[in-house]
């Protein structure tokens, strides 16, 4: 059976429209008057429809499918209708391998060199995507694709990432997807989190205590989805990006999920090592000469932990087991969904066990609440707190991270882990691709080299589609993937991407027909206190693929001249592709002035008025580590006001100035373990009012504390004390509100739903510095003053 041949020109989208020729009647009743039907735009015939499936933070030997002890049957079940992939690799972060999956390049050449909260002004670290990049899905659906993304999106720039965008790189504005639900960043609290439909901000369905989980309810969207597609547009093929924020920190997931895993990893991380290599030998996923990598000094012994925190340890891995096996499931419902429709057949599955190597960003004792690592304050979360906090790893209460040891043994049989983007440990993550259509073979395997950048042209391959040459009037630059569709149906097909170089914040790499040459340049968990050497005298390791596997023989010292040559050949790609300058700063790099990445921020003052909400930190002018001040005015009913006048953070983290029982209150909360609050003594009078909060820092370094007072109309109400602050971050997802609070909330003095003030809010002015003494601001001032300070 012959196809009829594709009657689009597809390298020019949109597909330039093609006005028809013939007779134009004058009357359309006249019997001559015809013309072809309108068709709706379609892509080849028999395109399949595509489901890419990508997981967070998994490493290699987490997933059952490849060996690990978190049972995945999802995964198991497309694998052994499909293939495994156990040569497949990332680019050691999450932005990075989201932003080269979805473009088909190398992520310095579309930016994204790190975090976009780390952008830089530099071409490759800019987070920025060029636009003669376009994404796999706006070719698609340029194409005649329904395409929709759920999840997670952290290729947003961080000054395009409030409610006023712009929107290019949002996913529903420039990124290609007619549909999305999730939300904007690295991370998000998985009970409560910060939601867009489209750039819409919306708020979850249901509470905790309701049942709501994000995972569960990106499954719903998507099954909903997917079945309303097939149900009005059965012959239009779809492209679904599932992108769960799972299993990023923080663990959360329902108790029973991580109770079905009690007492399976007492014995501690170098023993899952052992165990879970040998599974992966017996399972085949790994080659029988395969050899498991030792442990390096910087992590810690199992045997060396102390005994009174060991139980605290298995219980975070527990929790982390049952959060992947949670996630798994409801990548199973969509599937299933999927399936039920009659379509998984001739759907393409890519299921990426992993956006990068298990993360190590939870100390070596790991965390209640993560951000305390971010904030250089680990040491506030004692062995003591820790085992009083065991029982809430992983509920709503919890902000939780596992070992830096139990990440080591995830990415097991490798060395290091998410960021060394050096050693496969950090890079290569098992995957599937499930296509009955397409795949002859069921449960095969295949060893070939592959990159996340290959995703994209394989699906255009697979379509019958080209490489678009122009998209929206721009000239795209070539693709920098290579196709796996050669390697479908043929396992010894010699591998056609045999060159690839590696970079992330100095740890770096180069593989080359089976060679590797890699030097790791920073270890992640060591943030305070820690400075790396000079990139010249990073030491370098040279593997040989074709017979080790796992990077376990350094044959640095015995091939000099190898070690050599991929070394000039990784400066060669890393030229070609924007990767210089390399770029180790951190706090540097967090600094927007100092990094050169714009900024919504102007001065040292911010005018806010009642509603604006969802303001990420990176839209808010800076308060840390130095005195501010609130100024809100505001009228007051004749029985009283109460609510948030403003808050920034929430339940781990953050500050805010807000009414209860119609008097005025500032709290500071610092990581959830400390929250220090300041009272008025009497009730705001009705009517109108200014209320003012002026923090007045130490000063003398990082996170030191502060006076507090509190002001009705210039006149002092209330005193207090802040004994310490948080110095880098209050939160990866909570924002600044006002007149209300979304997510949770910086103190139980009250809840969200119960957050939005009584009264009426005019305007909240925040101002920074120690120069600002005016304790009371003439309206008639406060706008040319909040204007001329931004």
């Amino acid at each position: 059976m012959t196809s009829s041949p594709d009657r689009h020109a597809r390298a020019m989208l949109p597909i330039p429209d093609r006005p028809g020729f013939g007779l134009t009647t004058y009357d359309a009743k006249d019997p001559d008057t015809a013309f072809p039907p309108i068709e709706p735009l379609l892509p080849p015939e028999g395109a399949p429809n595509v489901l890419v499936v990508l997981l967070d933070d998994v490493g290699f030997g987490a997933s059952s499918a490849f060996g690990g002890p978190c049972r995945t049957p999802t995964a198991e079940r497309l694998a052994a209708g499909g293939l495994r992939y156990n040569r497949f690799h990332t680019t050691a972060l999450c932005a990075p391998t989201r932003q080269a999956l979805l473009t088909g390049r190398n992520h310095h050449s579309v930016g994204m060199g790190s975090i976009t909260e780390t952008a830089t002004s530099a071409p490759g670290n800019s987070s920025l995507r060029p636009n003669t990049k376009a994404p796999l899905a706006m070719t698609l659906k340029l194409n005649g694709y329904s395409t929709a993304q759920f999840g997670k999106c952290h290729e947003v720039p961080v000054w395009q990432s409030s409610p006023m965008g712009p929107f290019d790189a949002w996913p529903s504005g420039g990124g290609g997807f007619e549909t999305f639900y999730g939300f904007i960043g690295g991370e998000n609290n998985q009970w409560d989190p910060a939601l867009y439909d489209s750039t819409t901000p919306v708020e979850p369905p249901a509470t905790p205590e309701e049942g709501y989980h994000l995972t569960a309810d990106l499954a719903d969207r998507a099954c909903s989805w997917v079945r309303q597609q097939k149900a009005l547009m059965p012959e239009k093929p779809f492209f679904i990006y599932f992108a769960p924020g799972a299993t990023h920190a923080p663990h959360h997931v329902p108790k029973e999920w991580a109770d079905r895993y009690a007492g399976q990893f007492d014995g501690g991380w170098d023993e899952l090592r052992a165990r879970t290599f040998a599974q992966q030998l017996e399972l085949g996923v790994i080659p029988a000469d395969a050899e498991l990598t030792g442990r390096h000094a910087e992590i810690t012994a199992w045997d060396d932990m102390a005994d009174e925190l060991k139980p605290v340890l298995a219980r975070e891995m527990e929790v982390y087991a049952g959060f992947l096996e949670h996630t798994d499931h409801h990548v199973g419902r969509l599937v299933d969904a999927i399936d039920d429709l009659g379509v998984l057949d001739n759907t393409i599955v890519y299921y990426i066990v992993g956006d990068n190597g298990a993360s190590a960003e939870g100390t070596m004792n790991g965390a209640f609440n993560e951000m305390a690592n971010f904030n250089g304050m680990a040491a506030l979360e004692t062995p003591e707190f820790m085992r009083s906090k065991m029982d809430e790893f992983g509920s709503p209460e919890s902000y939780n991270h596992y070992s830096v040891g139990w990440a080591w043994a995830m990415d097991t049989p490798f060395q290091w882990t998410k960021q060394v983007a050096s050693h496969w440990g950090g890079t290569r993550n098992g995957t599937i691709v499930h296509w009955p259509a397409g795949i002859e073979e069921r449960g095969g395997l295949r060893p070939q080299f592959a990159h996340v950048i290959d995703l994209a042209p394989t699906i255009l391959e697979a379509a019958g589609l080209p490489e678009p040459t122009m998209v929206n009037g721009v000239q795209q630059s070539p693709m920098e993937g290579t196709s796996m569709l050669y390697t479908f149906n043929d396992v010894a097909a010699p591998e056609r991407h045999d060159l690839q170089y590696f970079e992330m914040f100095g740890n770096r790499g180069i593989y080359h027909k089976g060679w590797s040459a890699v030097t790791k340049h920073r270890t992640p968990w060591l943030m305070v206190g820690h400075n790396p050497p000079a990139f010249d005298d990073d030491v370098w390791e040279l593997y040989d693929g074709s017979s080790d596997y796992s990077q376990a023989r350094n044959l640095a010292a015995a091939q000099p001249d190898m070690l050599a040559k991929l070394q000039r050949l990784w400066l060669i790609e890393a030229t070609k592709y924007n990767v210089l300058p390399m770029d180790d700063r951190l706090v540097e790099r967090a600094v927007p002035e100092i990094a050169g990445r714009p900024t919504l921020i102007r001065g040292n003052s911010q005018l806010f008025f009642p509603g604006m909400g969802r303001l990420s930190e990176n839209s808010v002018v800076n308060i840390k580590n130095k005195s501010f001040s609130v100024t809100a005015e505001v009228d007051v009913p004749d029985d009283g006001a109460n609510g948030v006048i403003i808050a920034q953070g929430g339940r781990f983290g953050g500050w805010g100035v807000y009414v209860k029982d119609g008097k005025a209150k500032f709290v500071y909360n610092v990581l959830g373990i400390q929250e220090f609050a300041t009272e008025a003594k009497v009730a705001i009078p009705a009517g109108a009012h200014q209320v003012r909060m002026e923090f007045a820092y130490d000063g003398g370094g990082l996170a030191k504390g502060g006076d507090v007072h509190l002001y009705y109309d210039g006149t002092v109400v209330g005193d207090g004390r802040v004994e310490a602050t948080q110095p880098m971050i209050f939160s990866a997802d909570e924002t600044t509100d006002i007149g209300y609070e979304s997510g949770t909330t910086v103190t139980p003095d009250y809840t969200a739903h119960g957050s939005r003030f009584t009264g009426k809010i005019n305007w909240v002015q925040l101002v920074v510095g120690a120069d600002d003494h005016d304790h009371f601001i003439d309206p008639e001032e406060r706008l040319r003053v909040a204007m001329a300070r931004q």
